[in-house]
């Protein structure tokens, strides 16, 4: 895989439209309204993780090209929310940043921002790698040596993108144009500047099969967001070892994009939840699995029976109530809650409904409450 194939042909689609990058995409047309034409036409992609955005949102977008996903996700945002856009195309940022002021006045503030910089190290800003190097260019193995202390202090003191300070990170048809020895960094990468339950949704080009060598090799492929995909498996399995939960596909296209040499290659939005790292606290709280399977797990090896009222610590709870996990659950808080313990439940332990009578019961459809239909 060659970065300057990848940085040749976008710098090339910046300028002109070049069909061969992206898949067609149903947007949000409203959205779409106040951007510019050309940021419209320029843009290369193959989902929509801006509707993953919510209300006071601080968005990270990896690979953010020319600015779209980053514009229309701060419409969703708000006035409380901010978006990072993060690329290393000099001709994409050059786009981005050309209509910045413009569209600071339509959103009604100047909360979109963009930064030149690799995704798979989001600590590193090359905005000030290159003014560094302007003033302290490297001719010597003693200059290089203290180029890469320069480095890692920067990293340290003025990270360009700061740890746990994220809500949702986004890319759009990105991640698979990243070198193959630098996806752990990148994932890793990913978990550092989340919060702790910090969202992502990532639409990318997955593979049936993994694809052989000579494919990868194949640079007009690679770029072309088909060599580089991830295999289908190795893609959720790649963010679930790296400690995030509820990591799934919730959009799959049932079709696929390109076939080549008999691999499918399709479109595909992954979503997940970073885990939250504080203590399993115990205050009496249970959840229901609604069905239809006869039990499931979680990521935490938990396992949840149909129609069982499962013990869960307060962490696991709001997890499984308020993020992805939500419909297919009923929450019960007791009225009362307990003294707080440290405490996480074995898998498989239920929560005695003695425990529970009065309780709040979440998710549920509350038609038989007073005055309702019942």
């Amino acid at each position: 895989m060659s970065v300057s194939s990848v940085l040749e042909r976008y710098s090339a689609g910046a300028k002109a439209r070049e069909e061969a990058l992206c898949c067609p995409v149903d947007y949000d047309t409203e959205l779409l309204k106040i951007l510019p034409q050309e940021i419209i036409e320029r843009d290369y992609g193959c989902g929509d993780p801006s509707r993953y955005v919510r209300e006071g949102d601080t968005v990270l977008d990896l690979g953010s090209g020319g600015g779209k996903i980053c514009y229309m996700a701060a419409q969703l945002a708000g006035p409380e929310g901010r978006i990072l856009g993060v690329d290393m195309n000099d001709d994409m940022l050059a786009l981005a940043r050309k209509y910045q002021k413009e569209m600071a006045n339509k959103l009604g503030g100047d909360r979109v921002a963009f930064h030149k910089g690799q995704i798979q190290d989001l600590a590193l800003s090359l905005d000030a790698v290159e003014a560094h190097l302007e003033q302290y260019p490297v001719k010597t193995a003693s200059d290089l040596l203290a180029f890469k202390a320069w480095q890692e202090h920067e990293r340290q003191a003025r990270p360009m993108i700061a740890d746990n300070s994220v809500d949702l990170v986004v890319s759009n048809c990105v991640l698979n144009l990243v070198g193959e020895a630098d996806r752990a960094q990148l994932i890793s990468e990913i978990q550092r500047v989340l919060k702790p339950g910090g969202r992502v949704a990532i639409s990318d080009i997955v593979a049936d099969e993994h694809v052989p060598q000579h494919l990868k090799d194949d640079p007009k492929l690679w770029s072309g967001c088909i060599s580089g995909a991830f295999q289908e498996h190795d893609f959720l399995r790649a963010f679930a070892d790296n400690g995030f939960r509820a990591v799934g596909y919730d959009k799959w296209d049932p079709n696929p994009w390109q076939v080549v040499e008999g691999i499918e290659f399709r479109s595909v939005t992954l979503t997940a939840v970073k885990a939250d790292p504080s203590e399993c606290i115990d205050r009496g709280h249970a959840v229901m699995y609604r069905g239809p399977f006869s039990s499931v797990w979680d990521d935490e090896g938990h396992e949840f029976r149909r129609g069982e009222r499962m013990a869960v610590c307060e962490r696991t709870y709001k997890l499984i109530t308020e993020g992805p996990y939500k419909d297919a659950f009923i929450g019960i808080t007791s009225v009362e809650l307990r003294e707080p313990q440290a405490w996480c439940a074995p898998s498989g332990t239920v929560r005695p409904a003695a425990e529970t009578k009065g309780a709040s019961h979440e998710g549920s459809d509350n038609c038989c409450t007073p005055g309702s239909c019942c």
